[in-house]
């Protein structure tokens, strides 16, 4: 039987990371509706603009001294390497980033900054040469959401949130390889069970929302899910371990358009002053469109913006155009 992570782990992991992460505020967005108030928890706050930072320091915490001996192994589209990175230069580790090609070239360049070694991957690579790397050189790998630490230390997030606001009765949280919402879910749940935590997709990159529906874990080919203009929801599949967190504590997945996901992007620079990349922007959107995908119109409602590492030429182009974002070559921004 897999044992999952429980709340008592997340604790420890927020003991762990607290002198390294920033306990981000549960933000009132004043627009919202006045039956369905909204707070904003913007992990797109933290040092490394995305709320990996926190599994990443919980996991290379627990392996310090293997890590310092023997440097460290990750591959990510951008958010957990930097934050990997950033851990890496912090500690005075070496570390070797794995990216995929479609990478966002601002997510590479802030990589290249804290000094890690990139390797750039066809996807279909992403997610095994790292492991091969681990293998050929004695690296600790440092999983981006397949690992009870990493769970862990994402389920800080819920933790804050039911401190800040212990009588939420909805919490969206963004879904890709699915360490965020199965740390976040177990964390709520343990703590208040009547809330109701919802994961958003967008819908070229439903994968975990097929396998919540079909109740066994489904896997999509990189052809599939990087049409999404969300690269940090690129994923092929959730990972074994979230998965067996997010059927038991996951109330529903809802998915996202592209057009909505942009838009949420421009509203919230506009209307909450937050900068969010497409992959944080999903549960706003989501939040938006309650009445076309059946979340509740009623109570009160936080959305995690997950990250703010937006490419500057795609925000611009959000914000200039408005109302005409879906002229947007989708595929072009990411190049």
């Amino acid at each position: 039987m897999t044992e999952l992570v429980t709340l008592d782990d997340i604790r420890a992991a927020s003991e762990r990371i607290a002198s390294a992460t920033l306990r981000t505020p549960l933000l009132p967005f004043d627009a919202a509706d006045p039956d369905r108030p909204l707070w904003i928890k913007p992990e797109s706050l933290q040092p490394t603009s995305a709320f990996k930072l926190r599994g990443a320091y919980n996991k290379i915490s627990i392996l310090l001294p293997q890590a310092r001996e023997r440097g460290v192994v990750a591959h990510s589209s951008g958010n957990h390497a930097r934050a990997v990175a950033w851990i890496a230069r912090r500690l005075g580790l070496r570390a070797v980033i794995v990216m995929p090609d479609t990478t966002p070239p601002n997510k590479v360049a802030a990589v290249e900054r804290l000094g890690a070694e990139i390797v750039i991957v066809p996807p279909h690579q992403r997610d095994t040469r790292a492991f091969e790397l681990a293998d050929e050189h004695g690296y600790v790998p440092v999983p981006p959401y397949d690992d009870a630490h990493i769970i862990a230390g994402q389920g800080t997030v819920g933790l804050e949130i039911m401190a800040d606001l212990p009588d939420a009765d909805v919490v969206l949280v963004p879904v890709s390889g699915g360490g965020l919402s199965s740390g976040v879910a177990t964390a709520i749940k343990a703590l208040r069970s009547e809330t109701l935590v919802i994961g958003v997709e967008p819908e070229l990159a439903s994968d975990a929302a097929q396998s919540l529906r079909e109740q066994r874990r489904v896997v999509w080919e990189p052809e599939a899910t990087y049409r999404t203009v969300a690269d940090g929801l690129r994923t092929t599949g959730l990972g074994v371990l979230p998965w067996e967190h997010i059927r038991r504590h996951l109330d529903g997945i809802v998915t996202v358009s592209e057009d909505e996901i942009l838009d949420a992007m421009r509203r919230l620079a506009l209307d909450a002053r937050l900068v969010a990349e497409p992959s944080g922007a999903v549960t706003f959107a989501a939040y938006r469109a309650a009445a076309d995908n059946g979340l509740p119109t009623t109570g009160k409602h936080v959305a995690i913006l997950s990250g703010g590492s937006a490419d500057p030429r795609l925000l611009a182009k959000v914000l200039l155009d408005g109302n005409e974002t879906e002229q947007i070559d989708h595929a072009g921004s990411n190049s």
